[in-house]
This record gives C-alpha cells, sequence and structure tokens, in this order.
C-alpha cells in the first residue's frame, strides 16, 4: 500500500492512479529524465520532484519546456534512453508518450483530450489528473501540490516539500482567497506537521514600507505602484516612516494601512477577491525563514530569466543559486512593473469579446496579462497578450478570472480553437491559457477567439 495520505480523496481513481506512478518509478531505479514547464509551478514541481528522487538515490537529469510545442517534446523523447516524468505539462501528448520505449510518469492538472477519460495507456505509462478523481486542477491542485503529494505517496518523510506545493500554487494564483478543495487539506496537514506557519502580515515584501509600495505589482496599486513620490505621499498621510520594514508595524497600523491601501483598489474597481490579496492569510516556511510568496517569486523569476534550473538549485539548497535567484526576481519584478505601467498609461486594444495587448517580454507576458486583468482592466472581458519576435512563432497568452469562468468563459478550448484554426497549437486552463501560433497570424488568430467566445458560439468551439 502507498505510504501517503490515500484518504485525502474518497474516488478510488486517486489512489490508484498514484499506486500505479509509485509502481512504475520504484520498479525503475535509473537515470530518469524529469520534464518541466519553465514557469513557477513547473519549477515548484520539478523541485519536489529532484528532491524525493535524490532520496531514492536516483540520479537525474531535469529539462525545462517553454510553451506548447508538440516538435519538442517528440525530440526530446527520441534522444531519450530511459524513463521519464513530466510534470506540469504533457496531458496533451499522452500518444507520444505510449510509444515511449521506455517508462514514463506524467502529473498533470490541465485538460486532456477526452476529459474525463483518459486514452489507454500501456502499463509502462502512469498518467495522474485531478480531474480523474473529481478535482479542479484550476482551482483545488496545481501542478506543484500535485507533485508533492505524489511524493507524500513515496515517502511521508516527503512532507517538507510543502513549501515547493504552496512556491507553485502561489504562482498559479491558487492561493488567491485562500486555499480550497485538496490544496487546503495539504496546507492543514503541513501546518499540523509544523512544516509551515500561518501568520498574518501584508503582501509587502520589501525591506522598507515605501519600496514595498513603490515596487508592489501582486497588488498594484494604480497610480502609487513605481512611483517613490506618491508612496511617500500616502505613508505621510498615515504617520509612517517610510524608511520601517512592514514587519515591525502594530497590528493597529497594519489594519489602517491595509484600509487605506484596499479603499483604494475597490475604487479602481479591483474585485474584492483581488484587493483580498492584500491581507489575506499568509504561509510561514521556518525551514527557510522566508515567506511562501517570496519562495514563488524566486522561482517564478528564474523560470522567466531563462534560467529554471537555478529555481530548481535554489529548492535543492544551493546557496550559489539562491543568491542568482535574488537577482532574477529584481529583474522579474522590474519587468512585469514596467508592462503594467504601459498598460496603465497607453491601455489595450479591444475587441467585441476579448482585449489584447502586445508585450516583448516574452517569459514575462503571460504574468503581465494576469495581473493587468486583475488589477488594471475591467473585469468583463478576458485578455489576451503577443509576444513576436521576427519570423519566430509567436507566443500567445490570455487571462480571465474566475467569475468568467462561473459565467461560461473557457480560455483553454478557446485558445485550441483558434491556435487550430492558423495551424498552431494551444492550451491550458479555463482561466489562463496559451498557444504557439506561425508568424503572421496573429490577427487570424485574434478573430478566431473572438468568434469563438462569442455567445452564440457552437458549443464545441467555446462557451
Amino acid at each position: 500500500m502507498p505510504s501517503g495520505p490515500d484518504g485525502f480523496v474518497s474516488d478510488p481513481r486517486y489512489s490508484q492512479e498514484f499506486e500505479a506512478a509509485r509502481r512504475v518509478l520504484l520498479a525503475n531505479p535509473r537515470r530518469w529524465r524529469v520534464i518541466y514547464h519553465y514557469d513557477g509551478d513547473g519549477i515548484a514541481s520539478a523541485s519536489s520532484a529532484l528532491r524525493a528522487l535524490g532520496r531514492l538515490g536516483y540520479s537525474v537529469q531535469a529539462t525545462a519546456l517553454v510553451g506548447v510545442e508538440r516538435e519538442r517534446i517528440t525530440e526530446l523523447l527520441a534522444r531519450t534512453h530511459g524513463p521519464v516524468l513530466v510534470v506540469d505539462t504533457g496531458a496533451t501528448w499522452l500518444d507520444l508518450f505510449a510509444r515511449h520505449p521506455h517508462p514514463v510518469i506524467v502529473l498533470d492538472h490541465h485538460k486532456y483530450p477526452g476529459v474525463p477519460h483518459p486514452p489507454a495507456l500501456p502499463d509502462s505509462v502512469a498518467f495522474v489528473n485531478p480531474l480523474d478523481w473529481g478535482v479542479d486542477g484550476m482551482n483545488e491542485l496545481c501542478a506543484a501540490t500535485l507533485t508533492w503529494l505524489f511524493t507524500v505517496f513515496l515517502d511521508p518523510t516527503n512532507w517538507d516539500n510543502a513549501p515547493w506545493g504552496l512556491s507553485g500554487a502561489i504562482a498559479d494564483r491558487q492561493h488567491v482567497g485562500g486555499f480550497r478543495g485538496l490544496n487546503a487539506l495539504l496546507v492543514e496537514e503541513a501546518v499540523r506537521r509544523s512544516v509551515l506557519v500561518r501568520r498574518r502580515g501584508l503582501a509587502l515584501l520589501a525591506p522598507s514600507l515605501e519600496e514595498s509600495l513603490t515596487l508592489s505589482i501582486d497588488p498594484y496599486f494604480r497610480g502609487l505602484t513605481g512611483r517613490p513620490e506618491k508612496a511617500r505621499e500616502l505613508l505621510a498621510e498615515l504617520g509612517l516612516d517610510p524608511a520601517r520594514a512592514p514587519a515591525t508595524l502594530t497590528e493597529e497600523e497594519m489594519l489602517r494601512l491595509a484600509a487605506r491601501l484596499k479603499g483604494r483598489l475597490l475604487k479602481d474597481g479591483v474585485l474584492p477577491e483581488f484587493a483580498g490579496v492584500l491581507d489575506q492569510e499568509r504561509w510561514w516556511v521556518p525551514g527557510l525563514g522566508k515567506d511562501a510568496e517570496e519562495l514563488s517569486n524566486l522561482q517564478n523569476a528564474c523560470g522567466r530569466a531563462g534560467i529554471p534550473g537555478v529555481g530548481i538549485a535554489f529548492a535543492l539548497g544551493d546557496g550559489g543559486a539562491a543568491e542568482r535567484a535574488r537577482e532574477a526576481e529584481t529583474a522579474w519584478r522590474t519587468g512585469i512593473l514596467n508592462g503594467l505601467r504601459r498598460i496603465e498609461v497607453d491601455g489595450v486594444n479591444s475587441m467585441h469579446f476579448l482585449r489584447w495587448f502586445e508585450s516583448p517580454d516574452t517569459t514575462l507576458a503571460g504574468t503581465q496579462a494576469g495581473f493587468a486583468m486583475n488589477y488594471l482592466l475591467p473585469p468583463d472581458l478576458p485578455v489576451f497578450v503577443f509576444s513576436e519576435h521576427g519570423t519566430e512563432p509567436i507566443k500567445v497568452s490570455a487571462r480571465g478570472t474566475n467569475r468568467q469562468v462561473a459565467a461560461g468563459l473557457d480560455l483553454a478550448r478557446v485558445c485550441r480553437t483558434a491556435a487550430d484554426a492558423v495551424g498552431g497549437e494551444g492550451g491550458g486552463h479555463r482561466v489562463a491559457s496559451g498557444a504557439t501560433i506561425p508568424a503572421g497570424t496573429k490577427a487570424a488568430f485574434l478573430a478566431a477567439a473572438d468568434r469563438a467566445l462569442a455567445p452564440d458560439a457552437p458549443s464545441g468551439a467555446a462557451p
């Protein structure tokens, strides 16, 4: 029997899928290639996987994937003469894994063709996806918490992968409004085991109050973020020294500052769930002396800087990697802040059922779109962002809100439909998705996406 929390979900497919993956892994004590998505959730997933494989004494080669690229995964499999573990990606490539001559384990929380029924797979391929057992991979379990859970099924010692589970969940925005579903159960258990500690505080992570407000991107304060003089003015009105560290605030001061900042967000039209990010429950990692959001930002920044392996090395305890991650986080925050300032000043383009803009920052574009959706744009339509570089394929990211999803939005379906129309490939989640499309097809993609989003669009194309 598995040693992990097999009672967390009543659906029998839950334990069956984890046990099948555990059996495949333990039956192959060889060198494994771990393939992961380069974003914060993927890096955190790979971090837990490599820590657990290291404890088993397995050697590992980790490889990051950027975007939705079938050709790239085909090439990787052809060059891999051994078993493969795929995290935070792979659900759309099960047919390729079924033909790989070596064992494959796929841990993914994205939709796949044929949902909710996975395609027939050989015994050498283990596919674990929360959609199979009634858990929403968009809100209740990300790839990092899924991988963390898998490592606990391998060995309860791996409960200490909690920091990386939360790092990925925060990167995937599953913490907004508090953790839910299976995520919440995992966090509760980690708190019980003292791996995590709940604590009060504001989402102000820089050394001083002035820096925290000036550099804040989550939340992003219209007219305040990126403007140190405005930050000083606001703090002066509240009688707070701009040089003070946020951690030194008394409870009364913290409540006063939170009320002013939250009121500002709500007045600017930010939905309550996003304004609530400012003062919602926070999670402290005592073993690392850091807030879980700090870990998430560090790992996410490494991925967006094109050095995802540094994010993993940081999780494995490499001191040099920690310094490089801090440098990457500074550049990441600056790039996002500059992108949001552009949107705040210049606005975005509008069509009937979507908004869109362009970003030269390929690896930051999706994050810029997400924060713009949360803090700068009206919440009625989803937003798409395009990164074009000459004749290279165009990278597309799309972001919506959970309220839009509740009203019928499915960006995964829209991106897949619009990408198919122009010879590209798309997919993801209902609230956040992406595509890779040929150069020169942006206008056609936008037209197809706008049609797919129309209220009278065929049900097979979009909501």
